[in-house]
């Protein structure tokens, strides 16, 4: 991959390996976690009772209707890593809005499922650090 650099006027220089290492960590990252969220949401539309109900947590949704939020966030966050490794220049800024709301989904998510929620949480800021880090800013 090459990078544009405008002190070079027109020509490109080689994308560093560390913005490369990032790029395809995120890229990666996003289909993984995407892919989690479409189970999540799979096994909360097809089973409500799979998740222990919190009583009294102010932000209570149907399971049901968390699973069909984390099965579209999960088919958006895995297409977005996959146009992170086709070198889309949107894709980046595309990954970090999806980890952020991935990250705010599952904050929501938490009194039904701490553990999982507080892993995908990370690994959210994990993706959105490797997409932002110096030396990616054109993918």
């Amino acid at each position: 991959m090459t990078q544009y650099d405008p002190r070079l006027e027109g020509e490109t220089r080689p994308l560093s390996g560390w913005a490369l290492g990032g790029i395809t960590f995120a890229g990666t990252m996003m289909i993984m976690l995407g892919i989690f969220q479409i189970l999540n949401g799979i096994s909360a539309i097809a089973n409500d009772d799979f998740y222990v109900l919190t009583r009294n947590y102010a932000f209570d949704l149907d399971v049901t209707a968390w699973g069909w939020f984390h099965l579209l966030l999960g088919v958006v966050s895995a297409l977005a890593g996959f146009f992170l490794f086709a070198g889309r220049t949107w894709a980046a800024a595309v990954a970090i809005a999806i980890a952020v709301l991935s990250a705010v989904l599952n904050f929501f998510f938490i009194p039904y499922y701490p553990f999982w929620s507080l892993l995908i949480i990370a690994l959210d800021v994990w993706v959105i650090w490797a997409v932002t880090r110096p030396g990616t800013d054109s993918v």
